[in-house]
């Protein structure tokens, strides 16, 4: 059954080339609320094409959770810290899972009550 929180969350893929950049992103984007988890996956070999010419190198993928209403402020964000001049930026939608998973998630991703 698909409940708001299932159509809420959504996962991101971006990429870096070295774990001290991925570390950087992750760490900085679940401070800021903007993402619930930031997995972080071993190096890989990586081939694309970039200005005209075929490149390959090594990079870390970056498995992003977060919630719809927050991709335009995480986008702003990947873009201003990544190391890339083109970061990818692939958001995928969630069309299942665990609603606990799901609900942690979107609380995960709130701002803190204003104590008050």
């Amino acid at each position: 059954m698909s409940t708001p929180v299932t159509t809420e969350t959504v996962v991101v893929l971006t990429t870096v080339g070295s774990a001290a950049e991925a570390a950087t992103l992750a760490r900085t984007l679940v401070d800021e609320r903007l993402a619930a988890c930031v997995n972080v996956l071993p190096e890989m070999a990586s081939w694309y094409r970039w200005e005209g010419a075929v490149h390959e190198g090594q990079e870390r993928l970056l498995v992003i959770k977060t919630t719809r209403r927050l991709l335009e402020p995480l986008q702003t964000r990947v873009h201003a810290l990544h190391p890339y001049d083109l970061p990818e930026f692939l958001v995928l939608p969630v069309s299942g899972g665990s609603s606990a998973y799901l609900q942690w998630i979107v609380e995960s991703c709130r701002a803190p009550e204003s104590a008050g």
